[in-house]
This record gives structure tokens, sequence and C-alpha cells, in this order.
């Protein structure tokens, strides 16, 4: 999941950053609420951590514009503050959580997967693809019973190709949401991320589920009906 995080506490908002990467994220970040609304409606975002209280734009009139742009991403406002009337207008701003500072990044990370499993229709922590079994919230792969052991990047890698099998993703688009880089047209670094998660699924005894686009890119392979 590639997130936006807007907190002007930067202690904080690094502290969020660094968890939330070592959770397999991608995390942009800035510091205040012009340079927020800027990225929001600029990029693409699984899902917006905003505080209320920024310089510049505060949180509710980013939140406030994004609806009005008519865009769905999920926002999580969050302030130190933890008055109703503040939490009610927030949230019948379009926000879709709320949290009161102090909180625990487990939390963050649990919501964040409560809010993507609700955007896709999910109904559970799991990604499934014939035999192959991921645990969103644990991060194990699973091939039957062979756990399959990936670095956070692969791991990525492969969640985000997987949560729209058949669905063709571009180089461009696979370096911005699993490295959150522009595209090089020099660098084979997709590629070469590719070929090393093909091969672990193939030595866990899997079939070959990740193909490769001519010229375009890569896609997990339809699922075949079972028989």
């Amino acid at each position: 999941m590639k997130i936006l995080v807007v907190e002007d506490d930067k202690k904080l908002g690094g502290f969020l950053r660094k968890g939330l990467e070592a959770q397999g994220f991608v995390v942009d970040f800035c510091d205040n609420g012009d340079d927020g609304f800027t990225l929001a409606t600029t990029r693409s975002y699984d899902a917006v951590v905003l505080d209320i209280m920024l310089p510049g734009r505060d949180g509710l009139s980013i939140l406030r514009n994004l609806r009005e742009r008519r865009s769905n991403v999920p926002v999580i406002l969050c302030t130190a503050r933890s008055a109703l009337n503040e939490r009610l207008d927030g949230l019948n701003t379009g926000a879709d959580d709320y949290l009161v500072k102090p909180f625990y990044i487990e939390e963050l990370v649990a919501r964040l997967h409560a809010l993507n499993r609700r955007a896709s229709g999910q109904q559970n922590n799991l990604l499934q693809h014939g035999d192959l079994t991921v645990n969103l919230l644990t991060r194990e792969v699973k091939f039957g019973e062979q756990v399959v052991e990936l670095t956070a990047r692969e791991f990525a890698l492969l969640t985000y190709l997987l949560r729209s099998p058949g669905r063709t993703f571009t180089r461009a688009q696979i370096c911005e949401h699993v490295w959150n880089y522009h595209f090089d047209p020099g660098t084979n670094l997709v590629d070469v991320y590719v070929q090393h998660l093909r091969k672990k699924l193939s030595s866990a005894g899997g079939d070959p589920i990740i193909e490769t686009v001519r010229s375009v890119g890569y896609r997990i392979s339809e699922e075949k009906p079972r028989t």
C-alpha cells in the first residue's frame, strides 16, 4: 500500500514513516497542509493519514476538498484533541477513520489494512491465488504448506500484483508503488525483482503465476477454476 502521511510534527512524522515502511508500506511524508493538498490531489495513494492542525491548509479543509473532487481515497484523521464535536466534524466531512494522539503504530497499521480490505471488498487478511496464500498481517507467504521467505520489497511486489489478477501493471506503475521511485527507462530494477520472486515461488513448488506482458510490464495470471 502506498500511503501519504501529512503531519506537522516532523519527529512524529519520521516515526510514522519509519514504522510504516518497516511493515512494507510505501510512504510519502510532508509537514504542511499546502504540500499535503498538492500531493493528495496529484498523486495516487491507497490511503492518507492526515493531521487536522497543520500550517497552511488544515486537515479538514484538505479532506473537504478531496471529497468535493469526488476522491474516494481512504482518509484517517489524526489529532491531539479528543473532543466529540471535532471527531464528528471529521467523520461528517468524509473521514473514514479517526485516531487520537498518542497512538501505537500497530493500531495505525491495523486500521490501514482494515480500510484497504473495505475498499477492495476483501473480508479477511488473506490474499489467495490457487495454492498460494499471503497473510497481510503476519506477512507469511505459503504455497500449500510450504513457507516462502520473501524480502520486504519482494512481499510488496507480490501483494501489489496479486490484488488485481489479470490486470497488467507497467514498470512505471510498479516502480512508483513498490519503490516510490519515478521510473527510469534505463533501469532493470523491476525485472530483476520479478525474476527473484519467480525463482522463490517456483522453488516452493508454485505455478508460474507472474506473466510478462511484452513491452508493457507484468501481471498475475487469471486464477483457473478448480476441477
